[in-house]
């Protein structure tokens, strides 16, 4: 498996990805990344600015998973670990870790904390997270969009 920069090419397979992780976890709804009107065109958001990034996993040409960095709101001192999804095919294998080490190594250069947000009922994600020291906060912070979620982690990079 290989960890690399989305491209252009790769925009419909990850958010294919992204789309069946999302109805897998009954994501498919109001309020989550399912509305997000940059799902089909990924690559346009994350490759035309310094402080943003999205990874994707690949494995003999096809595409299996990614998660991006990108700024959390208006504030330039914390940014967002954001549309984290892997293929069922690939959960279990450390290739998490390594995608996940990959985003906050690019994070760490450009901020002081990194937010997420998703849903409580992705248990191994939510497990996922606090063993990679992330704290869980009792709610959102300010600015955020999907307003359906429920859990929502904060880490300290610096």
């Amino acid at each position: 498996m290989n960890i690399r920069l989305l491209q252009m090419k790769d925009n419909s397979s990850i958010e294919k990805v992204i789309r069946d992780c999302l109805i897998e976890f009954g994501g498919n709804r109001s309020g989550l990344a399912w509305e997000d009107d940059s799902l089909h065109h990924l690559s346009d958001y994350y490759n035309h600015s310094e402080n943003r990034a999205y990874w994707v996993v690949e494995e003999g040409g096809e595409v299996l998973g990614g998660c991006g960095i990108a700024p959390f709101g208006n504030d330039d001192k914390i940014c967002e670990l954001q549309k984290m999804y892997l293929s069922q095919s690939i959960r279990g294998n450390g290739i998490a870790n390594e995608l996940l080490n990959t985003a906050l190594d690019f994070a760490k250069l450009h901020y002081n904390q990194c937010y997420l947000e998703t849903l409580q009922n992705m248990h191994a994600a939510n497990r996922f997270y606090m063993k990679n020291g992330f704290e869980l906060l009792d709610e959102p912070l300010d600015g955020s969009e999907h307003f359906a979620c429920d859990a929502w982690y904060i880490k300290k990079l610096m």
